[in-house]
């Protein structure tokens, strides 16, 4: 049977009102079948009137089990429906036998038609035809022996009793059809709506992304036109004082000095920025060369020994999804240069199907909640942001002395 461990939505809210509309119509069908029909009352009853007072109690509180629907999954709703369809054939029949009028015996079959047809919808609401047909059949089927256990002489013709019931299962086999289509085309539009709204978020990530990269590069340009070149500028200027200039002072020499190294340092580092602001190695590289070269960058400047295992081809990727990719191994890398003191790194970028891997390891420091520092806390909550954007899957090991581990597990389907 194929069954959904998801309930579709308001069908356990109608469950529970039809028991206990059908606890009600019960009581009052049970004593106008004895009232009317002079059913004798007495000890004989007590048997359906306990089943009755237990499955009433039983789909009372199982329906309102939150924790039985968790821990039975698939299998919850299709025990309820059972309770629910055998127990009125069981007692309806029980009551019914003790009638000796011939009107009961010609409209038995319809009688207990009503308390079968909202489980029959229930089950094509969450499920597909085939399952109504399971039910109509293994309704039918549990009439017909509960007939022959209760040994009743009925004065009707066996071809009565026949027709009515193929003309009842016909009957409720109509309407789970019924049901069942509309189910079937409500969870379809549902999917359908659902796949607009991530194609939509999508395309709205998208939007923003190129927002953002527009973005970049503009800021790119500006820093380019404005901080690179004043600090170009001061290097040179420094940089010609100290050819020009001999202080008889060693402090003044020094400062001097210092002065030169922090604005070649500074100019290399805004290159370096400008160069990581700007959304040009994905667009003129691609993700596998971009790597690759953030790697050995990486390396140089780290001095650690690398490993790079990158697929020349990782084929067609979302652009949010190349985006992360890249941004992610860079903010990891910029991480091992800095903190990791590391002494070997590997870096692989590869793809299995559906499914994109990035994983880039040191055997550097390592780190603990204790030992990181405020600029890395927020490196790391960035990365992990930005995978839960694409719906990736990120997992960062360390251990101190050791090494990181960083694994990136994403989808690599358009869909």
């Amino acid at each position: 049977m194929k069954h959904t461990y998801q309930l579709e939505p308001g069908l356990l809210s109608i469950f529970r009102k039809y028991v206990f509309v059908r606890t009600l119509a019960l009581m009052l069908t049970g004593m106008v079948m004895l009232g009317l029909y002079n059913a004798p009352v007495g000890m004989e009853i007590l048997p359906t009137a306990g089943l009755y007072l237990v499955e009433a109690l039983f789909l009372l509180g199982y329906l309102y089990w939150p924790w039985g629907q968790r821990k039975l999954g698939r299998w919850y709703l299709p025990i309820a429906v059972v309770v629910a369809a055998a127990s009125p054939i069981v007692q309806m029949r029980y009551i019914l036998s003790f009638s000796t009028h011939g009107a009961a015996e010609n409209l038995d079959l319809w009688l207990i038609f009503p308390f079968l047809t909202v489980p029959l919808i229930l089950t094509a609401w969450q499920y597909t035809f085939r399952e109504v047909l399971l039910y109509c059949l293994g309704t039918t089927l549990l009439e017909v022996w509960t007939l022959q256990f209760l040994n009743w002489t009925r004065s009707v013709s066996m071809w009565l009793d026949a027709g009515n019931l193929i003309a009842r299962v016909v009957f409720l086999m109509a309407i789970g059809y019924i049901v069942s289509f509309l189910a079937t085309e409500q969870r379809q539009q549902r999917h359908e709506l659902a796949t607009a709204n991530r194609q939509l978020i999508r395309y709205a990530m998208a939007q923003e992304q190129l927002a953002t990269i527009h973005e970049r590069n503009r800021l790119s340009r500006e820093l380019h036109d404005t901080l690179s070149h004043t600090l170009s500028g001061l290097t040179v200027q420094l940089d010609a004082l100290t050819s020009v200039w001999q202080p008889e002072e060693p402090k003044a020499q020094r400062i001097l000095e210092h002065a030169l190294d922090t604005a070649r340092t500074g100019l290399d580092e805004t290159r370096r920025a400008l160069q990581n602001l700007r959304a040009a190695p994905l667009d003129d590289m691609g993700l596998a060369t971009a790597i690759r070269h953030l790697a050995e960058s990486a390396a140089a400047r780290g001095a650690f020994r690398l490993a790079v295992e990158v697929a020349d081809d990782v084929g067609d990727l979302p652009a949010e999804l190349g985006q992360t990719v890249y941004r992610i191994a860079q903010e990891t890398l910029e991480n091992i240069v800095r903190h990791a003191d590391a002494e070997t790194v590997s870096v692989s970028l590869r793809r299995d199907g559906d499914r994109l891997l990035l994983r880039v390891a040191d055997d550097g420091r390592g780190f603990t909640s204790d030992t990181v520092s405020s600029e890395q806390r927020l490196g790391l909550q960035v990365m992990r942001e930005r995978a839960a954007l694409v719906g990736a899957q990120l997992t960062i090991q360390t251990l101190p002395d050791i090494g990181t581990t960083v694994e990136l597990l994403a989808s690599a389907s358009d869909a």
